[in-house]
């Protein structure tokens, strides 16, 4: 495969299946309704650092938006022509809505990490306020999470990159 060629399958990679990317939106659903959940049933055990169960509940309400927003035809960019108007729309607020996200992710390790270990007993003489022990854990580790996924995707393009660069060097079809 020619360099032109490598360039053309990265700048339009194929496309899953219909059914394939079905499961992955709904598995993409989970996550977020599990901090919905979390967020409200344990909304007032955290006076240690209230926002925890807040922090949950609205990150989980704007990625399940933006999990069904991409399934909304406008999301989808054609593939003749100009991009129509409602595209446009779908990605300035899909835009917004990322960057909201991501900001709303540094808060959320600020105020998850900066508590880190908690007292997680409601019932005891001590004056240091505790957290819900559920919701604590959930929180810390669906951020820690996150993380790992950064991490394994970084680590997964470098590799990626790298075999690219050295299968393009090998390539016969190069008269470079």
């Amino acid at each position: 495969m020619s360099r032109a060629g490598i360039v053309q399958r990265i700048a339009r990679p194929p496309q899953p299946s219909p059914p394939i990317l079905g499961c992955s939106k709904l598995f993409m659903c989970i996550l977020p309704a599990a901090e919905i959940a979390i967020g409200s049933v344990y909304l007032h055990d955290c006076p240690r650092q209230h926002y925890i169960p807040i922090y949950l509940i609205v990150a989980g309400v704007f990625s399940l938006v933006l999990v069904l927003l991409s399934c909304l035809p406008c999301a989808q960019e054609t593939e003749e022509g100009p991009p129509n108007r409602l595209s446009q729309v779908c990605r300035t607020w899909n835009s917004l809505t990322s960057f909201f996200l991501f900001c709303w992710f540094i808060a959320g390790n600020v105020w998850i990490y900066s508590i880190y270990q908690p007292n997680y007993n409601k019932n005891t003489t001590s004056l240091d306020p505790y957290c819900h022990k559920t919701l604590y854990l959930f929180a810390f580790w669906t951020t820690t999470f996150v993380y790992i996924c950064m991490a394994a995707f970084l680590l997964g393009g470098c590799c990626y990159l790298v075999c690219l660069f050295l299968l393009g060097r090998a390539d016969p079809d190069d008269n470079v």
